[in-house]
């Protein structure tokens, strides 16, 4: 039994303490009632008369060694840790994260969307990869006309099929024609989506940039119909006291055709650097829809009219927000982008 307990004291001194989890394998090794220095107490009953003395001296001082590095390595870790705390100064302020948000043309784009499907519009989509006669032979576009030239237009490179011309489209409006190609009216949809041109970068132009067309298809409908959903729009998005104007323009797809001003949100009308002096800044362009449209989709100009309007996100933008460059848009400044 001295063989065992020599044993057990040397597994003892040996045994390494370095977190609670050891210290607790320490316990159960060697403390608790079923370890093996407890077994070696409950065999002493049977051990000769003459030897007890001895070996129980033994047993008590290998008890003693156990319970001493015990609360030994319990006290250091005890003291590590409260170490640990006082030196935690709670009053250091913690670290920021960035918090992700809507980038703010998705932010403008949705709040378009959203002023016109509370009067009724409902969202059309279609594919930003489209052919000529959606993008331009329907919606009244002659085959001469300059938006059609390579300088104008991204098109895309067809090895499989030469019969058909393929683009980027140019503007959204190819959802105006999908959309009554497969329904009848009434028809009444705003056309979300990005639109591609062929243009050189600059503090107003892009190559890219987001669009949303505006179509209502139904009998009787009229150039008021028109001046009242957009000058309904601007004054919810601008503010109450923003007013409107429509200048004779020409589009291929409208007739007539009108631009769209709002009263500069700077000068309020006055007159400002920013308009010109003119008090008035340009929005977009709208009308009412051709016959020769009608007639690409089917529809009787005779009994059916419409009319249609395109709008640019980035310029509402930068028109909301005072923002004079559109290539700040797409450079991802967070510190541009964190004021939105």
């Amino acid at each position: 039994m001295l063989a065992k307990i020599d044993e057990i004291e040397n597994e003892i001194r040996s045994f390494s303490i370095g977190n609670n989890e050891d210290l607790e394998k320490f316990r159960l090794s060697f403390l608790s009632r079923k370890s093996g220095l407890s077994s070696l107490f409950d065999d002493l009953k049977s051990v000769e008369k003459s030897e007890k003395p001895l070996i129980g001296k033994r047993l008590n001082e290998v008890k003693k060694l156990a319970e001493t590095k015990y609360d030994g390595e319990k006290l250091k870790l005890e003291t590590s840790v409260k170490k640990v705390k006082e030196e935690l100064d709670l009053s250091i302020p913690g670290r920021t994260f960035s918090v992700g948000r809507e980038h703010i043309l998705i932010q403008t784009l949705n709040d378009f969307i959203s002023i016109f499907q509370k009067i009724g519009f409902s969202i059309a989509e279609g594919p930003e990869i489209e052919d000529e006669f959606y993008n331009f032979d329907a919606l009244n576009t002659p085959e001469y006309h300059p938006v059609r030239d390579i300088q104008d237009t991204f098109y895309i490179i067809n090895k499989f099929d030469d019969t058909k011309k393929y683009l980027l489209r140019t503007h959204t409006s190819p959802i105006q024609i999908r959309t009554m190609l497969a329904n009848k009216p009434p028809i009444r949809i705003i056309a979300p989506g990005k639109a591609y041109r062929n243009e050189t970068v600059t503090m107003k132009n892009y190559f890219t940039f987001y669009q949303v067309e505006g179509l209502y298809v139904d009998k009787n409908v009229s150039m008021r119909d028109l001046k009242g959903v957009l000058s309904y729009y601007v004054k919810k998005y601008f503010g109450a006291e923003s007013k409107t104007r429509f200048r004779p323009s020409f589009f291929p797809f409208t007739e007539p055709s009108a631009e769209l001003d709002i009263s500069c949100f700077i000068c309020k009308g006055k007159g400002c650097r920013t308009c010109k002096n003119s008090g008035w800044i340009e929005l977009g362009g709208c009308g009412m829809v051709d016959p020769n449209v009608f007639n690409a989709v089917g529809y009787d100009p005779e009994i059916y009219s419409g009319y249609a309007f395109g709008l640019g996100i980035e310029r509402i933008a930068m028109m909301k927000y005072g923002i004079s460059d559109i290539r700040m848009f797409y450079q991802n400044d967070v510190r541009f982008l964190d004021q939105f």
